[in-house]
């Protein structure tokens, strides 16, 4: 993940949701599913923290609590160090306008029964813009710089591929000027050659308009383009693993394999200590018995393993 500057623009601190298993014909509470269990982050402003995880681990959950779709059952979410943990919807308004989503279906997040220019032009409205025509030519400019003609606007999705519809999606988060905006897997059901389009215009995005992103893949090839300092800095050595399975284009290239066995430990009764106990090489009894503090390490990394510092 990119160095973390001073400038903060989104804090959550121990952020945790459980979701309830209930059974039986009274739907008793039998258990929890601990999908987000203890989270702090920092996003600066006008850089990309990069959030890997493999499926089923919390990342979209994550997302959606930062976004205040879902509460969270603990934790605290700073914006710009104003606490929005608990505002209501009539107070979260001014801050829907700031922190905005790229989904990861590009079809399933457009509404089939509008036009491209209709789906931009609800955020415009949001934002005060009553003039139609000049909202026509705001949605002319948002197409242009998403790399879409103007005359896309009169298009319904079905009309477009799957990378032309990213694109909108883009300019639709685009329209209310956010500051932040959370990219969940917006790529991973494009593509090759078009991820590679949509990654670039979102870097170039992040430069133009300075926005800061919480970027969000199982890919650690497309997080290595959009974050590269994580390439630089794992030390843990689950993430250690992670990066030696990845293969490369480069038959010359040789790399110590290292394989990971197990299974990852099951949200609804994870097992005391080290989350990745179940697949790490190098677990050890200390490692079950308590949670881990996160030690600092190379500057400002900070890693949950205290083997990295040779303890």
């Amino acid at each position: 993940m990119t160095t973390l500057a001073n400038n903060i623009i989104l804090r959550g601190q121990g952020l945790r949701r459980y979701f309830p298993v209930r059974r039986g014909f009274l739907q008793r509470v039998m258990g929890w599913i601990k999908a987000v269990d203890g989270v702090d982050l920092k996003i600066p402003a006008a850089r990309t923290l990069g959030l890997v995880g493999e499926s089923g681990c919390g990342k979209s959950t994550l997302a959606r609590l930062i976004l205040k779709l879902d509460e969270p059952n603990e934790g605290t979410i700073l914006y710009r160090d104003r606490d929005i943990t608990h505002l209501s919807r009539e107070e979260m308004k001014p801050y829907r306008r700031k922190m905005q989503i790229i989904f990861q279906d590009p079809y399933g997040s457009l509404n089939p029964r509008m036009t491209a220019g209709h789906t931009i032009e609800e955020g415009l409205r949001t934002i005060g813009l009553k003039d139609r025509d000049q909202r026509r030519r705001r949605v002319a400019e948002l197409l242009e710089k998403v790399g879409m003609p103007a005359w896309a606007a009169d298009r319904y999705p079905h009309e477009f591929s799957g990378g032309q519809r990213q694109r909108v999606g883009i300019a639709r988060a685009l329209s209310v000027e956010p500051e932040l905006i959370i990219c969940d897997e917006p790529v991973s059901a494009l593509d090759v050659s078009i991820q590679a389009q949509i990654l670039n215009l979102l870097r170039g995005l992040q430069r133009d308009l300075g926005l800061s992103y919480l970027f969000i893949s199982h890919d650690l090839n497309v997080v290595e383009y959009m974050s590269e300092v994580v390439y630089d800095k794992h030390l843990n050595p689950y993430s250690d693993a992670l990066f030696a399975s990845m293969p490369v284009p480069d038959p010359a290239v040789k790399r110590i394999w290292q394989p990971l066995a197990g299974d990852v430990p099951s949200p609804f009764n994870p097992p005391p200590g080290c989350k990745f106990q179940n697949r790490c090489p190098l677990v050890e009894d200390r490692c079950r018995a308590a949670e881990i503090p996160l030690y600092q390490a190379n500057g400002d990394h900070l890693v949950r393993c205290w083997k990295v510092l040779g303890r």
